[in-house]
């Protein structure tokens, strides 16, 4: 059986129950934070374990993030999850954004739904509990143990010739992130199929919110309350892809409400069906910063949450306000080239493996 790495950091003693539980007969080591720093673990399958005090970060979760951040390859080919203890209410869910981006910067392939974390009060397990029957302790020791059996077995998809979904809602004419997705998409075409889908046009409504009866309804139809181009055009061009590509340009630090919209109204998609098999790309272009804000916010949304696999370094961050000033950037070229062909190394047959 492969070997589990767990990355441990906090004394919480709820997590150490909740992971004696997860790894049980499972062959392990385990890096513990406060050791030392984190060594590097290529072409490994590691789990984050980490205990969030009341206050969120501490001096060791801190060290973690840096070191991540300061490398491109410590990480590099390893397979990545996080199981999160909170003391408190609040920043799991901050830490499991933070963790995740910098992981993968640093080489890490999270597979979909990465993430089971247990606040304080395990409150955010009540709906798994009400509709398993099972207390909620029960309920986090269990999704915990699902969690590592995923990460073990965990394959990553390959294509001979894999369609990209390329989608975006910004004008062709004068949008900086639209320009950087359509350089990318001349160096995928030689040995991609690559689809391009625009929310710009029809109105785009949001999820509004169906009760679980209402949206199972829709869902066993493959489709909405509200239909439209996101049922039309977008969920059977997702169904079909192997990969997403989604244009992000920064919206006061996030995404624009059309983007937004079109990822709230995929859970019809994931109700009955399986978005595991497809691999998320982002191109994120802020006019003055926070691009990794914006990252944070789509990996959090759509592997975190919506289950597509996160790829090592999924996104290209660029900085760019005037049109037309991201093309004409120094060593834009440079870095297309070497993000279409980290896309390529990670999604095709033929290419050679994660970079």
């Amino acid at each position: 059986m492969t070997e589990l790495v767990i990355v441990s950091a906090g004394s919480h003693s709820r997590l150490r129950d909740v992971l004696a539980f997860a790894t049980a007969d499972v062959p392990c080591r385990t890096v513990r934070l406060e050791d030392g720093p984190l060594p590097p673990l290529p072409d490994s399958r590691v789990l984050f374990a980490l205990s969030v005090g009341p206050y969120g970060l501490d001096e060791a979760l801190c060290r973690l993030l840096t070191q991540l951040r300061a490398s491109d390859g410590l990480l590099r080919g390893s397979f990545g999850a996080a199981l999160i203890d909170g003391e408190g209410e609040l920043y799991t869910k901050q830490m499991a954004h933070l963790l995740v981006l910098s992981a993968n910067g640093a080489g890490c392939c999270f597979p979909g739904k990465p993430l089971v974390e247990g606040t304080g009060s395990l409150h955010n397990l009540d709906v798994q509990a009400r509709r398993s029957g099972l207390p909620n302790e029960e309920v986090y020791r269990t999704a915990a143990r699902a969690l590592v059996v995923r990460l073990l077995a965990f394959d990553p998809p390959r294509a001979d010739r894999p369609r990209i979904l390329m989608l975006h809602a910004s004008d062709h004419a004068t949008s900086n992130t639209v320009a950087l997705g359509e350089r990318t998409a001349e160096r995928l075409r030689a040995a991609c199929e690559v689809e391009e889908i625009s929310l710009r046009n029809g109105e785009i409504h949001d999820c509004r919110g169906c009760s679980y009866p209402v949206c199972s309804h829709f869902a066993e139809r493959g489709s909405c309350f509200y239909g439209g181009s996101i049922v039309d055009d977008v969920y059977p061009a997702l169904r079909r892809c192997s990969a997403l590509l989604l244009l992000c340009p920064n919206y006061n630090d996030s995404v624009s409400a059309n983007i937004m919209a079109c990822i709230n109204r995929l859970t019809s998609l994931t109700v009955f069906g399986n978005l595991s098999d497809k691999y998320l790309y982002a191109i994120v272009v802020s006019g003055y910063s926070g691009s990794d804000l914006v990252a944070q916010q789509v990996l959090g949304a759509l592997c975190l949450n919506k289950a597509l696999i996160l790829p090592p370094r999924f996104c290209l961050m660029e900085t760019a306000n005037d049109p037309g000033s991201a093309v004409r950037s120094a060593g834009i070229d440079a870095r297309l080239n070497e993000f279409a062909a980290r896309i390529l190394g990670t999604i095709c047959t033929k290419q050679s493996g994660f970079l």
